[in-house]
């Protein structure tokens, strides 16, 4: 599948050109795009064509033409928050791009005292210094350190869109903002080259610090025997071919209000749960896939249910440097605001490609001879001259080109400046290699 839209020369132009076919219709989609590099996915030798609208395979590891991806995205309508379900995860390219969406925009409420937030530093900084019995006593109230707990934590709905009455039943209104990004692949050679690859954007990507990240979790099994005692989800996709007695295995997973994207008898097809009993289905574009491959049962006759992840509560650790990198994006957006007047971004220069003058040739057929000749018009007398001179013309109005800056990492810089020891600063930047 592919072949939609012209190759690019890198990721960038490659979402160009899903933009020019109308593939990307949407800022958001583009955003997660442009930040996760399609070539990050493929195997060093098969670089080359990573950006070709082409579907790639490699035994196992498989990935879907980009024009297909763009559809799915957009099919989808991912907001912040949301809980989404990739069967047939593959290498986690369309699982991480999702997770820079479903996160994206979460509102904290944050108060500001000069460069980050006063409290949210002193919370991170007792949490580093209590142990892991000391935060699980928080669940019971009961105990000394829970009370103590439970004063911190009081404070911490000045930064969190969380209620009292979310915090008294296990910090598990907390999760909310953050979305859930879960994903079940067949083969377990695969599901360890997804985790590298997701390891390799964490420790390497800038875009890793522009975006809040829904970080997803994979396990192995057949997206076919998912235990029925299952959460459902606010969005899932199918990446693989389901034939039409498994439709409604696929749609009650989807919660009411939930988009079931999924290529249904050779067409991608999105459905949406409107009612406990109620679809409404579109059908979006011609395509071909791989079918679903059918469970095995094990020498009992019974089959291996799949275990989903659990929908784990963040540690109030964690929170605060969420909330404190939250801070310190808010300031940096609004220097640039205070930079640039309006805080959007430079058009960026694109390289300019200068038309080459060819001479025309003229090819006569005389008889069963060929002969090529240049055939002149009286403005051609001076043309080698006139040619020369508009060149230089040319050359003098044109700008030099020049080198693009490397791209700066506002936020580490932040991070590093602040007056905090060592590894709390390693901590605040997930210790990542740059």
């Amino acid at each position: 599948m592919g072949g939609a839209v012209s190759a690019g020369e890198d990721n960038d132009e490659l979402i160009d050109n899903l933009k020019e076919a109308q593939y990307i219709r949407t800022e958001l989609v583009e955003q997660a795009f442009r930040a996760i590099d399609r070539a990050d996915y493929y195997l060093e030798e098969f670089k080359e064509n990573a950006y070709k609208d082409l579907a790639w395979k490699h035994g196992n590891i498989h990935l879907s033409a980009p024009c297909i991806y763009s559809e799915v995205m957009e099919a989808l309508d991912l907001q912040p928050g949301l809980s989404f379900l990739n069967l047939g995860s593959g290498t986690g390219y369309l699982s991480s791009m999702v997770g820079l969406i479903l996160v994206e925009g979460s509102d904290f409420r944050v108060c500001c005292h000069g460069c980050v937030s006063w409290l949210c530093l002193q919370m991170l900084q007792l949490l580093f210094k209590l142990n892991s019995t000391w935060c699980r006593a928080l669940q019971s109230e009961t105990s000394l350190a829970s009370r103590r707990l439970w004063m911190w934590v009081s404070h911490l709905t000045e930064f969190f869109t969380v209620t009292p009455d979310c915090l008294s039943h296990g910090l598990s209104g907390i999760l909310g903002p953050f979305g859930v990004n879960h994903g079940v692949e067949l083969h377990s050679d695969v599901i360890e080259y997804a985790k590298q690859k997701l390891d390799f954007f964490i420790r390497t990507s800038d875009s890793f610090d522009k975006f809040d990240f829904c970080e997803p979790s994979f396990v192995t099994g057949n997206c076919l025997e998912i235990s029925p005692d299952c959460s459902q989800y606010d969005r899932v996709y199918c990446g693989a071919g389901v034939q039409k007695e498994h439709e409604e295995y696929m749609k009650n997973l989807l919660k009411v209000g939930g988009i079931l994207v999924m290529p249904l008898e050779e067409k991608l097809t999105k459905i949406t749960r409107t009612g406990p009993s109620a679809w409404e289905t579109k059908k979006i574009l011609a395509v071909s896939f791989a079918p679903l491959i059918q469970p095995c049962h094990s020498e009992s006759g019974k089959s291996r249910l799949v275990q989903l992840p659990p929908v784990a509560v963040r540690s109030l650790q964690d929170l605060a440097r969420i909330a404190i990198r939250g801070t310190i994006k808010k300031i940096i957006h609004q220097e640039t605001v205070s930079k640039n007047g309006n805080g959007l971004k430079n058009t960026p220069r694109f390289k300019r490609r200068r038309v080459r003058r060819r001479r025309m040739e003229t090819i006569v057929f005389l008889d069963k001879e060929v002969f090529a000749s240049r055939i002149s018009n009286p403005s051609d007398d001076n043309s080698c001259e006139d040619l020369e001179e508009e060149r230089r013309e040319e050359e003098e109005k044109t700008p030099p080109e020049t080198k693009p800056d490397p791209p700066v990492n506002f936020l580490r810089q932040k991070v590093l400046s602040l007056p905090l020891p060592d590894p709390l600063k390693y901590y605040l930047l997930y210790y990542r290699e740059k």
